[in-house]
């Protein structure tokens, strides 16, 4: 329990420092944020616009009261008002929010299933055929960018096989089957990379894994091969798979942005790049802050199902 408290207490203190940076950054930029938000095209802004703005925003106040509004703001879960049609953020956020948990959290599980069996598939047949072909592959996959392998499905499944829908959307409630197949190639498009990270960790753990003392003591107990892959082995390489998964995130969260334009599917990446473009200010403070505390929570996640895996964790 000690363990649990310890890293969501860490949790908690990471989100305020991301907020707190965030609030900071975007008031570091040089010049006035009201003034580059209403210029463009090279116009100067109308000054009595600018201040409205500024007013609008609560730029005109000291820092620290800014800030204080700011925390305050956050603690009610108001992410503010967008400049645009003064919709809430938090209300659109919160509606796209469940949409990239989703296509992320199938990435991963695509990821675990492909990438985990072919890793233990490869250590044990270490040197042949299968495990230099598979090795060629994830190198071959690896290099390849979110966007090529998620056009490259579109070409292949979509345009040429007609097998599925080039992208969009469909809510599971009003049709499950539909929504499951939308959602199957860009999470497998993510997919591929972090799948390709896996299959490199798990072969190289089982390798060693494989050659440990008391692998070779279970071996000479008589037990079968597949209790000692399965109790031993495989036990042992879903730890660093943890790992991977918690240091990948962010590659995750980086990867829904294009694969979400390419795929047009409504989730917050697709959400950010429409605000910026616009230049939405509180949108894109907004979602900045809301991505950063995804990831952390999801990091915290992985933490405590390690300590699951691992009980030297929770005592170390």
């Amino acid at each position: 329990m000690s363990y649990v408290l310890r890293r969501m207490a860490i949790a908690a203190g990471l989100i305020w420092l991301v907020a707190t940076l965030i609030f900071l950054l975007i008031r570091l930029i040089p010049g006035d944020p009201a003034e580059l938000l209403l210029s463009g095209g090279g116009v100067a802004p109308d000054p009595v616009a600018v201040e409205e703005l500024r007013e609008r925003l609560g730029l005109d106040q000291p820092l620290l009261a800014q800030y204080t509004t700011y925390l305050g703001r956050l603690s009610r879960l108001d992410l503010g008002t967008s400049l645009l049609d003064e919709h809430p953020v938090a209300e659109e956020v919160f509606k796209r929010l469940p949409r990239t948990v989703e296509l992320i959290l199938a990435a991963a599980l695509l990821a675990i299933a492909s990438g985990l069996p072919l890793g233990i598939m490869a250590a044990l047949r270490r040197g042949s055929a299968i495990d230099r072909a598979l090795s060629a592959f994830a190198s071959l996959n690896q290099s390849v960018p979110v966007f090529v392998s998620g056009t490259i499905l579109v070409l292949v499944f979509a345009q040429t096989l007609r097998w599925v829908l080039a992208g969009g959307y469909v809510p599971f409630a009003q049709n499950p089957g539909q929504h499951v197949i939308n959602l199957l190639m860009p999470a497998f498009t993510i997919a591929l990379g972090l799948s390709t990270v896996i299959f490199r960790m798990v072969r190289t753990t089982v390798l060693e894994t494989l050659e440990r003392e008391w692998v070779r003591t279970a071996r000479a107990k008589g037990l079968a091969p597949r209790q000692v892959l399965r109790r031993h082995v495989v036990r042992n390489a879903l730890g660093p798979v943890l790992t991977v998964l918690g240091l990948q995130m962010g590659t995750l969260l980086g990867g829904t942005v294009l694969v979400e334009y390419v795929f047009n599917w409504p989730g917050l990446s697709g959400f950010l790049v429409r605000a910026v473009e616009q230049r939405d200010y509180p949108e894109v403070q907004g979602i900045v802050l809301t991505i950063c505390t995804l990831f952390v929570l999801l990091n915290l996640a992985v933490d405590l199902l390690y300590a699951v895996l691992d009980p030297r964790v929770r005592h170390g």
